[in-house]
């Protein structure tokens, strides 16, 4: 069964947060230079992409705890796999074997459950986040023309992740985050070069982030402006992820239903986080505040981001299979 059959039949669900799980085994600095980077001079904590090369084991126990809670498809641990963002930890040289490991591993698990039920299958989608730099913005409130990086620099930053990715074996791609469309635009012009060169394509997924109760992006769209922005390449969904709470993005999800041509998706924080940048909201509050979308028949693909768990993505998933997925619409030409 292909990823498009199952979204046609019932709602697919996505996992939880990789970092919240990373940080529950309070890892230190060797584990993140292994026997790889032990001579590495710069620090290496907390670059989490990493642990794909140094500490695989971690990374596998995650997925496997999220297909066990009821996922079908779990992200690659490459949120932060660019070569801009790896420049933090002077490891740009490592980006293709970061991603290729991620893939690969999380692949792995995927046909292990997929083997052990056939009637379900697993899916891996490849976690392509925003950058640490921004396309349309300048980071000088005192010089808004500068800009830190260029539309070329980030195709060819996206283009080195994607190739990892697709070698590695990943079902989907997934654009996720977005606060900028115009990162966004150089990630889809690398892949749709990516795709032509190798004639075979994956499915590319897409979801923005909301950031205020504005209704916009960071670089000033609203829900509809940035759907309207990607619409040009074929996409198997879009929606809205992080920032916010799940009661929150729902306005935002109504726009997308009563618009986009593609499959919708969500998957919030799980509340928004305290004082301490911890997140309180548990699996019962959270499933039933996604559980809204679902009566709404919102959307087709639900799963959780910053402070869910495998316990989040279990109750959620137990609730999707009273409902119905939201139906593609009927477009007039």
């Amino acid at each position: 069964m292909t990823i498009q059959e199952i979204l046609s039949e019932r709602i697919l669900i996505l996992d939880g947060a990789m970092g919240t799980m990373i940080q529950r085994h309070k890892l230190e600095e060797a584990d993140f230079r292994g026997d790889v980077l032990k001579d590495h001079p710069w620090p290496l904590k907390g670059n989490n992409d990493l642990l794909s090369l140094t500490r695989p084991d971690i990374i596998k126990d995650i997925h496997r705890a999220y297909f066990s809670a009821g996922a079908d498809m779990v992200e690659t641990n490459t949120f932060g796999s660019t070569r801009v963002a790896q420049a933090d930890y002077h490891l740009e040289h490592l980006v293709y074997d970061i991603n290729f490991a991620a893939a690969r591993l999380a692949k792995e698990v995927a046909q292990e459950f997929t083997k052990r039920e056939p009637q379900k299958p697993r899916f891996v989608a490849g976690s392509v986040g925003p950058t640490t730099k921004l396309a349309s913005m300048s980071p000088d409130v005192n010089n808004p023309g500068y800009r830190s990086i260029t539309f070329d620099e980030l195709k060819e930053a996206f283009r080195e992740q994607v190739t990892g990715l697709l070698d590695g074996g990943v079902d989907t791609l997934l654009l996720e985050t977005i606060t900028d469309t115009l990162n966004a635009k150089a990630a889809l012009f690398a892949i749709q070069e990516l795709f032509d060169e190798r004639g075979k394509q994956v499915p590319i997924m897409i979801s923005g982030t909301i950031t205020d109760a504005s209704g916009r992006i960071l670089s000033g769209q609203t829900a509809e402006a940035f759907m309207i922005s990607v619409s040009h390449v074929p996409l198997l969904s879009i929606g809205l992820n992080c920032a916010m709470g799940a009661s929150a993005l729902r306005p935002y999800l109504k726009v997308l239903d009563e618009k986009a041509p593609w499959f919708v998706s969500a998957y919030p924080n799980a509340g928004l986080p305290n004082e301490f940048g911890q997140y309180d909201q548990g699996p019962d509050e959270m499933a039933s505040q996604i559980e809204e979308y679902m009566k709404e028949a919102l959307v087709n693909i639900v799963g959780g981001c910053c402070g869910s768990t495998p316990d989040h993505i279990r109750k959620i998933a137990e609730i999707a299979r009273n409902y119905t997925p939201r139906p593609l619409p009927v477009l007039h030409a």
